[in-house]
């Protein structure tokens, strides 16, 4: 080693690796919050950038249009297992369409991720003349200002979720296991809080996330991308 040269070090990955959905939505805004929460962001346009996540945000934009780019970038199905082995996720507004297992005015064939025992109402609070604000009790963070931009709400919820949030009697803020969905931005607020909670849900999942398991499941993805790009 070179005498006043400290030695260098393997960097230990110790931020949780968490990635957003980047096809559409507030894809900067998410990547900001998630720095601010202390992970390493990093944005998600093909099923190659799955491997090696530790957790997933689902933007908010148009769901419908979500559902089809997903499968114009195939990252529909792997997205699906991926969630089915247990990624943790947060989808936000449109992002909470897609991971509800039923969706109500929705379009016919609209493609969705499911894996949130949810049902879902799309553009529920109106079209985007009807957004609005409001501060409300989210369980587990306190009171929050949130934005409402043509949101959905949940109709009805499955054995073991659980509400932490309500406007006007709808649940607005849902979680299961390793799945948190809002029909509400927070990214847009600049308040970190909500992101620092679903870190913290990605970081206690690390802590019982087996090294042999995840092994398995980059090897997975990295062997159905090979087949895919075999001639």
């Amino acid at each position: 080693m070179t005498p006043g040269r400290p030695a260098l070090r393997e960097p230990s990955r110790t931020a949780p690796r968490i990635g957003v959905l980047a096809l559409q939505g507030d894809v900067r805004e998410h990547l900001s919050a998630l720095h601010a929460a202390g992970a390493e962001p990093v944005e998600v346009r093909r099923a190659g950038d799955l491997t090696g996540l530790d957790g997933i945000i689902l933007p908010g934009g148009e769901s419908t249009t979500m559902g089809r780019l997903l499968t114009v970038f195939e990252l529909l199905e792997p997205l699906q297992r991926v969630l089915a082995a247990g990624l943790p996720a947060y989808g936000t507004c449109a992002g909470m369409v897609l991971l509800a297992d039923q969706v109500r005015d929705g379009r016919p064939g609209q493609p969705t991720l499911g894996g949130l025992d949810v049902v879902v109402r799309r553009n529920a609070f109106g079209r985007q003349i009807d957004s609005f604000e409001a501060q409300l009790e989210l369980d587990g963070v306190g009171e929050v200002h949130a934005v409402f931009i043509r949101a959905p709400w949940v109709e009805g919820v499955g054995n073991g979720v659980e509400v932490l949030a309500r406007v006007g009697g709808h649940p607005v803020a849902v979680r299961q296991g390793r799945l948190l969905a809002t029909s509400f931005h927070p990214e847009l607020t600049g308040d970190g809080r909500v992101h620092a909670l679903f870190v913290q849900m990605v970081r206690r999942a690390m802590e019982t996330q087996q090294p042999a398991d995840q092994d398995r499941q980059d090897d997975k993805m990295a062997a159905q991308e090979t087949e895919k790009g075999a001639p």
